[in-house]
């Protein structure tokens, strides 16, 4: 089945909730990857054009240098939801998460020094020892599910389109401007164009 036949108009009650935990990573050859990363402490770091385009150029930026196709995205303001597939059978969910999340870090960082949010500043730098760390993310590799049945994947995009229904942020989830959904529903104004991959 190809990924442009998933139904992402299914009710929401329809949808599979997901059970959030951390696992160990699997890089396994042909699956594709359910990805889940916060902002430091859940703040809302994401709710601002600024930083969710700050995301998009790193997603758009990690496709190429590392080969990974897009499936489906959505930027929640405390939170990214991500559904990738390695295109190379020997790659490390590590360094596709390294590559995803310090750009936007050092983007962040370089915004508030430059602006002087001293109080920004402040509330995300923490200590490891005498050792000053900025945090943008909370640490860790976050969430990671492996997929390889069209069911699945087609229930993890629909849940990923669901989120800014579910908080109530918008009514449809094509009125998200910062997900995939559009793609899905044939619209052109995607900030970001997701890849097609057959899974049948």
């Amino acid at each position: 089945m190809s990924v442009t036949q998933f139904n992402v108009l299914r009710p929401l009650n329809m949808i599979e909730k997901r059970n959030f935990k951390k696992r160990r990573a699997y890089n396994d050859p042909r699956h594709a990857h359910f990805l889940t990363f916060s902002c430091w402490k859940r703040m809302p770091l994401l709710n601002k054009d600024r930083s969710r385009n700050w995301v998009i150029d790193a997603i758009s930026q990690m496709r190429i240098n590392l080969d990974v196709s897009i499936l489906a995205y959505v930027i929640m303001p405390e939170h990214v939801h991500l559904l990738v597939y390695p295109n190379n059978d020997h790659y490390e969910i590590r360094r596709i998460l390294a590559a995803l999340k310090s750009p936007v870090s050092r983007n962040a960082k370089k915004y508030l020094v430059e602006n002087c949010e001293t109080g920004w500043l402040n509330c995300l730098t923490t200590y490891h020892g005498a050792r000053e760390v900025f945090r943008f993310w909370q640490p860790g590799g976050g969430f990671d599910e492996n997929l390889f049945e069209s069911k699945s994947i087609e229930n993890v995009i629909d849940y990923i389109h669901a989120n800014p229904v579910r908080r109530e942020l918008v009514s449809h989830p094509s009125d998200w401007k910062w997900s995939s959904a559009r793609h899905y529903f044939g619209e052109e104004n995607s900030v970001l164009q997701v890849d097609k991959i057959d899974f049948s």
